[in-house]
């Protein structure tokens, strides 16, 4: 099937099996490989991406599904290869990655929450990001991250 949608502000036009999923679609038909495969089930979210700007597990998304519509992921989140995103800042800022795998997934998820909810709590925080795991973290620095991104002074 032919689907045409825009990735990271780019028109895209692609023959695609109908059955792909959008997280491979990505990886192996655009080369976007930031959006990770991490279960294939959707219990991780490291394939988190935005779509039409809500964040959406692209392993339970079929590329047709994406037809006609905006996806951003990692690699068009930031303004420019010379400027970070606010959230990537922050994440950077405030120590909320190790290893960095579930991270592309972890900072599209917190865009996400902070365009539904611009001043989220900590309960806030720890509940909208609840379905993207880290094994790494234990969640406290991604936690402060996410709300320094959204303007509030946060403990060291």
């Amino acid at each position: 099937m032919e689907i045409s949608l825009t990735v990271n502000g780019e028109a895209r036009t692609s023959d695609v099996e109908p059955r792909l999923l959008l997280v491979h679609y990505l990886r192996t038909v655009l080369g976007l490989t930031g959006t990770n495969v991490g279960c294939d089930t959707s219990s991780c979210g490291a394939c988190t991406v935005l779509i039409d700007g809500e964040s959406v597990k692209s392993c339970t998304v079929l590329a047709v599904q994406a037809d006609g519509l905006d996806v951003t992921t990692i690699e068009g989140l930031a303004p420019s290869a010379e400027e970070m995103h606010p959230m990537q800042q922050a994440f950077r800022e405030h120590h909320g990655l190790q290893c960095g795998y579930c991270t592309p997934g972890m900072v599209l998820a917190a865009v996400s929450l902070l365009a539904e909810n611009p001043s989220p709590t900590e309960r806030d925080v720890r509940l909208g990001l609840e379905g993207n795991l880290c094994r790494c973290t234990g969640y406290h620095n991604i936690v402060k991250a996410v709300l320094a991104a959204a303007g509030q002074q946060v403990s060291p």
